[in-house]
């Protein structure tokens, strides 16, 4: 009896996200949320404000959606995806960040990379930092059976 207790057990499929892994991807859906409402806000209603910098924000906020999906999603395939977006993230947010302070007059107003997140309380500067660390940690499974496996 005990055997087929274990058994039944050992097949069941491993959770991939767990722990900090669930945190990573609240924190990555908040700021999709927030991102493109933002965006939309200022697309839609100043747009010929600051074109740039709400371009930017539009982009960040089409990241931080597909990263969302890329790190809930199983597979090899999202899993490469998930490590495609959270690096453009990191680019990005360096790129933004430096241009920000160097040539101020490329943004008339903060987009949400700007000054490295310094509006999402540098949030956009470590997130991508710590999803690198955690898609490391956690590469996906070559069995199919094991949540964020080849299947």
């Amino acid at each position: 009896m005990t055997d087929l207790k274990h058994a039944s057990t050992s097949a069941r499929p491993k959770r991939r996200i767990s722990g900090i892994g669930q945190v990573l991807i609240a924190v990555y859906a908040i700021l999709a949320v927030g991102a493109t409402g933002r965006s939309a806000v200022q697309v839609i209603f100043k747009f010929d404000e600051a074109p740039v910098a709400y371009s930017l924000s539009a982009v960040a906020a089409v990241v931080y959606i597909i990263a969302t999906i890329a790190l809930v999603a199983r597979g090899v395939i999202w899993y490469r995806v998930a490590w495609a977006t959270i690096v453009f993230e990191f680019v990005g947010v360096l790129t933004v960040g430096v241009l920000s302070l160097t040539v101020p007059e490329f943004f008339a107003h903060e987009s949400v990379w700007s000054y490295f997140g310094r509006g999402y309380v540098f949030i956009p500067l470590v997130l991508p930092v710590l999803g690198m660390w955690w898609l490391a940690k956690h590469p996906p499974s070559r069995d199919p059976r094991v949540e964020g496996g080849a299947a």
